[in-house]
Order: C-alpha cells, then sequence, then structure tokens
C-alpha cells in the first residue's frame, strides 16, 4: 500500500501534462501512486499518458464532469494514508511530498500541511512570488481573511480528515480548494512549510468569464463560511471581501486587458475600497497605477493605452 496518493484531475491537457507528471514522479520521497482522473479529454491527453511507463501511474477515464467531481472520483480510489491533489498544468519541486509529510508526521494534531507557492507562465518560465505565507496552528480566521494557501495543487492532507469533512464541493466550479481547507481549518490545525514547493501556471483565458465566476463562487463560499462562526467573526468579514476584490481587480487585469474587463476591474477596485476605505490611502501608488490601467484600456486603443500604462508605471517607480 503506498503512503500517499496523489490524484491529477486533467481535461484536455496534453500541452502541459507531460511536465506535471515529471514533477511528480522525481520527487524525492516515492512510496506514493499517481491517480490521474482523465475528465472526459477529447485532446491527445490519454496519448500522452500512454507513454508514461511507470508502476505508480494510474489512470481512470470518466464523462467530463469537472473539476470538483474529478477530485472526489481521486479521493475514491486512493489508498494512501495521505492525499495530495495537483492541476494538469502546474509542478511540484522534488522535495516537496518528503517535506509536507515530514511536517505532518511531526505534528500529529494537523491536519493539512502546505507550501510557498511562485507563479510561472505558459512556456514554465518564472512570473513572480506568490505571497509565502506561514501560518501554522489553529489557522482557521486567517483563512476566512485570506486563502494563503492560494492554490489546489499545494496541500498534502490526511485521508482521515477528507473522510470527515467530505471532499470537495462539486456544486462550486471556483474557489472549490479555499472551501476545501476551510472546512479543514475548521476541526484541525495547519503545518505550514517555509519553502517554494509549488509552481503555479498562469495560462491565457477568458478573464472576464473567469473572474465573473470566481467572484460568485467565492462570495458563496465566504456566506457559507461566516455563517459557521461565532458573531465576533463578523467582523473579519469586510477585511475578507476587501481582500478578496483586490484579488479580482490584479486578475481582471492580467494579461492584455479589454474594455469588458477594465470595467470589471474598475468595479471591483470600488468593492474592495467600499469594505476597505483605507486601502485608497495605504496603497495610494498601486491605486493609482491601477486607475491608470483601467482609464486606458476603457477609453484608448490598445498600443495607445499600453503607452501610456507604461508612462504611469515610471511615474509611480519614480514617486
Amino acid at each position: 500500500m503506498p503512503i500517499i496518493s496523489v490524484v491529477l484531475p486533467v481535461y484536455n491537457g496534453e500541452s502541459t501534462l507531460g511536465e506535471t507528471i515529471r514533477s511528480v514522479l522525481n520527487q524525492s520521497f516515492t512510496d506514493f501512486e499517481l491517480i490521474v482522473i482523465n475528465d472526459g479529454s477529447t485532446d491527445g491527453t490519454l496519448t500522452v499518458l500512454a507513454e508514461i511507463v511507470d508502476d505508480r501511474l494510474k489512470v481512470f477515464s470518466y464523462a467530463n464532469a469537472g473539476l470538483s467531481a474529478s477530485r472526489n472520483r481521486g479521493i475514491n480510489h486512493a489508498a494512501g494514508e495521505y492525499i495530495a491533489f495537483i492541476d494538469a498544468d502546474d509542478c511540484w519541486t522534488p522535495d516537496k511530498l518528503e517535506a509536507q509529510l515530514n511536517a505532518l508526521m511531526a505534528n500529529p494534531k494537523a491536519g493539512l500541511a502546505y507550501s510557498w507557492t511562485d507563479f510561472i507562465d505558459a512556456a514554465g518560465q518564472f512570473l513572480r512570488s506568490g505571497i509565502h505565507l506561514s501560518y501554522s496552528g489553529n489557522v482557521y480566521s486567517k483563512l476566512l481573511v485570506y486563502h494563503f494557501l492560494e492554490n489546489g495543487s499545494n496541500a498534502l492532507i490526511r485521508k482521515s480528515v477528507l473522510a470527515q469533512v467530505g471532499g470537495f464541493d462539486e456544486a462550486l466550479t471556483a474557489a472549490e480548494d479555499w472551501d476545501l481547507h476551510l472546512k479543514i481549518a475548521a476541526h484541525y490545525e495547519f503545518v505550514a512549510i517555509p519553502t517554494v514547493h509549488i509552481l503555479y501556471r498562469k495560462m491565457a483565458r477568458s478573464m472576464s468569464t473567469n473572474t465573473a465566476n470566481q467572484e460568485a463562487m467565492s462570495r458563496k463560499v465566504l456566506e457559507r463560511a461566516f455563517s459557521l462562526v461565532p458573531d465576533s467573526g463578523h467582523a473579519l468579514k469586510r477585511k475578507s471581501l476587501a481582500n478578496l476584490y483586490q484579488y479580482l481587480t490584479f486578475q481582471a487585469l492580467e494579461g492584455s486587458p479589454n474594455r469588458a474587463t477594465s470595467a470589471l476591474a474598475l468595479r471591483y477596485l470600488g468593492t474592495a475600497a467600499y469594505y476597505n476605505p483605507s486601502f485608497l490611502r495605504q496603497r495610494a501608488k498601486l491605486v493609482t497605477l491601477l486607475l491608470g490601467k483601467i482609464a486606458t484600456h476603457l477609453v484608448l486603443p490598445g498600443e495607445q493605452a499600453q503607452g501610456i500604462v507604461q508612462a504611469i508605471k515610471q511615474m509611480v517607480q519614480r514617486g
């Protein structure tokens, strides 16, 4: 029986799947199974999988049902005492599983271990550092305010913990990992490893569609989570919503924003300021930069907009 089960859901992931699987199979800790849930892929995903020869790899194919359902299917197949999840476009450093397993074994009260994340682009090149926050012990109030694990490819979780909290909510089409982590944090301690172990890939996508869905699902997760905390916990809600809308502002402006995404970003920025008015004063330079970027994309063609954005960046840097 393997000690760890790694669950990898994939839907049409042929372009990055091989690299993701190699990052798992090259782990310094080797006593694991890699469960790939093929979620109705129609591209060359199965061809990529057929070319990988490793006894630890197990492939199960289903009709398309979404990310949460695929992860839950992986949990049902898992034989390990611990379960890790990785998406088909992310990667791990070679010591990820070893470090997190050691942390859980050294902290028997912890139900989940997590590490730091950095971001890579479609070609696998470094984009930027993650937030690199380390909270251990009872982290529930901090997790309500911000999803500091940052993604669903991060945690190593005891299987018994997943059995208790019920796995992923299949009604959620975004923020499902934050929801799961909150359910775990309500009952168990976390342990943090202050090292980058997750390389999260930022891919081109429809920003307006995705951020709108992210907003709706995150609000649903937060409403449910705050409904379960004592009245004193509601003091955190405005801070949590302010952080959410700051995050959504940046998400909407990633890549090459257009008028639709810039209009969304303006609404998100205004909502963040509503929940935390001091944000505008505390981050005045950043807000100026964001407003400049939003304004240029709302009124100017792309080439002119990019020129003005660069000029504003230089002004902010000099200031």
